[in-house]
């Protein structure tokens, strides 16, 4: 599963990010204390600490921990962060980067492993930002089948999903496939802003 190219993933949520406007920014997203401008710049952190993580880079990018409080976002986001992204997928399909360990998040672990955490964050937060801005989200099919494999794989046990999804939210077997994926997540597939 980790030949997955997330070059097609990337695309997709880059075009969602051109598709959001400045009104959007303070909008509630399914991520809790996390409004559209600031699943933003922790979209763009990762983007470029799982870039190098891929390159197996050693500082500041990939040994820093996830801090909330410290999230800015770039002015010209709707140009660097689209550019992030490929950047991130390029990286991925380089020569030896899904061999050996690497850190990302200031978590170490093997390469293979940190490349489905970086198409997991891609793709869920993808569709975060979709639907919290009214757009049309679809994810590619070997990409979702990756993220449903990585994402059932994680535990209930709260401890396990500390700091990457919160409780599992109950979806009906016969659901869609992403709404599946998104119960194994802790997302509510039904979760939409107040009003819509």
């Amino acid at each position: 599963m980790t030949s997955i190219d997330l070059t097609e993933s990337t695309r997709r949520v880059a075009a969602v990010v051109r598709g959001i406007e400045d009104a959007h920014h303070y909008a509630p997203t399914p991520c809790p204390q996390m409004p559209v401008h600031l699943l933003l710049a922790h979209l763009h952190g990762l983007a470029i600490a799982f870039r190098d993580a891929a390159r197996k880079i050693d500082g500041p990018t990939t040994h820093t921990a996830p801090d909330p409080s410290r999230l800015e976002l770039p002015e010209d986001w709707r140009e660097t962060l689209p550019a992030e992204l490929e950047n991130l997928a390029a990286a991925w399909n380089e020569t030896g980067a899904r061999t050996g360990t690497t850190t990302a998040g200031a978590q170490t672990m093997p390469a293979e492993v940190a490349v489905l955490v970086a198409l997991d964050e891609v793709v869920l937060h993808g569709w975060d930002l979709a639907v919290a801005t009214g757009q049309d989200y679809a994810v590619e099919q070997q990409a979702l089948d990756a993220v449903e494999q990585f994402c059932a794989g994680i535990p209930e046990e709260p401890g396990e999903r500390e700091g990457l999804f919160g409780p599992r939210v109950p979806v009906p077997a016969d659901a869609p496939q992403l709404d599946r994926v998104l119960g194994l997540s802790g997302r509510d597939p039904g979760w939409r802003p107040p009003g819509h």
